[in-house]
């Protein structure tokens, strides 16, 4: 059995989770889509989902060591709770005033995603003042209140990611195209949706195995489609290997959120385990645990065939 046949099942549930999980404040989150090159550039922050996986997005960048991971493994369906990736502390109601790809608002205003109701994750967009002097992709930035205000310096189609506590960040692409089934972004990053577009970002491109993400981002898995993309650490204290976890990004670097019956021992919904080669001796931390492969046979793409994920087969 593979790391598909494994986690097909318990990732849906964790998008429904990992958007209450959070190192600074409880965090937002998104699906996605991904489209993209492959490689790894930038420096951004949070992650990303769709279908089958899910990572969690945090408005403030993490002040704690490197973390990484995924999902836990309750069965609830997604559709049945209150919180998605983008939003577990407000109603998540009908607020979209724009559209995140048409950039539809009026001249000198773009569509950015924010937190209405005062909370911590990005549940609405709506049209903001483009700075004078706007920054591009990839230079610093700052944002205006707090970090889900959806107020800052960047150009249109762009947002500020990654916001320590001075509120400075750096500017990252929106993805770009007529509609969801059509986003993409340049080689090397990922488009990155949540559920209701209130996110729709490039996030770089990572090996999982390397973890080779900018500062303390973590590599961990973007889509249905086993892309890999760079996301904040949720971790906090915890995060090494055994502990409990409920989000995507609640594991250090390195590790993985997986259900409990593939952690010996685990009595949270999801526990942390790390990834591993399958072409190296087994270097698993549990006495029960192999490397399993992370794609099915002959379907992982050029480069990622050594990828496994530490648990106990089923």
């Amino acid at each position: 059995m593979n790391v598909t046949e494994i986690l097909r099942g318990l990732i849906a549930a964790a998008v429904m989770l990992s958007a209450c999980s959070g190192k600074d404040d409880p965090n937002a989150t998104a699906t996605s889509t991904s489209k993209g090159g492959t490689g790894t550039t930038g420096d951004t922050q949070g992650t990303t989902t769709t279908g089958s996986t899910g990572v969690t997005m945090s408005g403030t960048r993490s002040t704690s060591a490197s973390s990484s991971s995924t999902a836990p493994t309750d069965t609830t369906d997604p559709s049945e709770t209150a919180c998605d990736f983008l939003s577990c502390d407000s109603d998540p109601g009908d607020m979209e005033e724009c559209d995140m790809l048409a950039q539809d608002c009026p001249e000198g205003e773009k569509c950015m995603p924010w937190a209405d109701g005062g909370g911590s994750s990005w549940n609405a967009t709506k049209c903001s003042p483009i700075d004078p002097d706007p920054k591009q992709p990839g230079e610093a930035c700052v944002v205006e209140g707090s970090p889900v205000s959806g107020v800052d310096n960047c150009a249109k189609a762009s947002m500020c990611w990654d916001v320590d506590p001075e509120n400075e960040g750096v500017c990252i692409a929106f993805c770009e195209g007529t509609s969801v089934e059509d986003a993409t972004c340049d080689p090397g990053f990922s488009c990155t949706l949540n559920a209701d577009l209130s996110l729709i970002l490039c996030l770089p491109d990572c090996d999982p195995l390397a973890q080779d993400c900018p500062g303390d981002e973590l590599c961990i898995p973007a889509d249905e489609k086993w892309n890999w993309t760079c996301v904040l650490d949720a971790s906090g204290e915890a995060g090494v290997y055994g502990d409990p976890c409920e989000a995507p990004n609640a594991c250090d670097r390195g590790l993985y959120c997986l259900a409990p019956e593939y952690v010996e021992g685990c009595e949270g919904v999801g526990c942390c385990s790390p990834f591993c080669d399958t072409s190296k001796a087994n270097t698993c931390p549990g006495d029960t645990q192999e490397c399993i492969p992370w794609y099915e046979e002959g379907m992982a793409p050029p480069g990622r065939e050594n990828i496994g994920i530490c648990g106990t087969p089923q």
